[in-house]
């Protein structure tokens, strides 16, 4: 399974897109899960980034180690666009309309479910849990990026900050 592959999974037009993204990765090659599962470690690792963890502070309103994870678990829902654009410039999620409307009703932006899907569609395939495969080693945080420092986060997320001033 290629990364295109995977993000044909995600529509972020759906509803519960887990779920259905689950559904649909059930239905293929046991291998097939198994290089899903790979993608989407790689792309959960890519986001690990201390500008997407500071954009993750300012919407969710505080944001730890968990958080962070379920944040990222929610930008892949958006979709490959919104998942790239934001890589690219953290400030692009003041753009995405569900940011907006986090904004306006308070409510916080994560999908733990989507970390887990690949494992749940190879169970749900071949009713034994996926094999373990050896932890993934984060890249190091940019250790002059405070994620919590709200000078520099208007600084370099200015857009998101006007928009998630309190």
């Amino acid at each position: 399974m290629t990364e295109l592959d995977f993000w044909q999974l995600i529509d972020p037009s759906r509803t519960d897109v887990a779920a259905r993204a689950g559904a649909l990765l059930a239905a293929r090659p046991r291998a097939e899960i198994v290089a899903a599962h790979g993608v989407l470690g790689g792309l959960l690792t890519e986001s690990y980034r201390s500008p997407l963890w500071a954009a993750a502070y300012l919407i969710n309103g505080g944001c730890s180690d968990d958080g962070f994870d379920y944040f990222r678990g929610w930008l892949l829902t958006q979709g490959r666009e919104v998942f790239t654009r934001a890589l690219a410039d953290p400030d692009s999620l003041a753009d995405v309309p569900a940011v907006r409307a986090a904004a306006a009703e308070g409510e916080e932006l994560e999908c733990e479910e989507i970390l887990y899907f690949t494992s749940a569609a190879y169970l749900a395939a071949t009713g034994e849990p996926l094999p373990e495969d050896s932890p993934v080693a984060l890249p190091p945080l940019d250790p002059d990026f405070d994620v919590e420092d709200p000078d520099s986060a208007r600084e370099r997320l200015p857009r998101l900050s006007a928009l998630f001033a309190a």
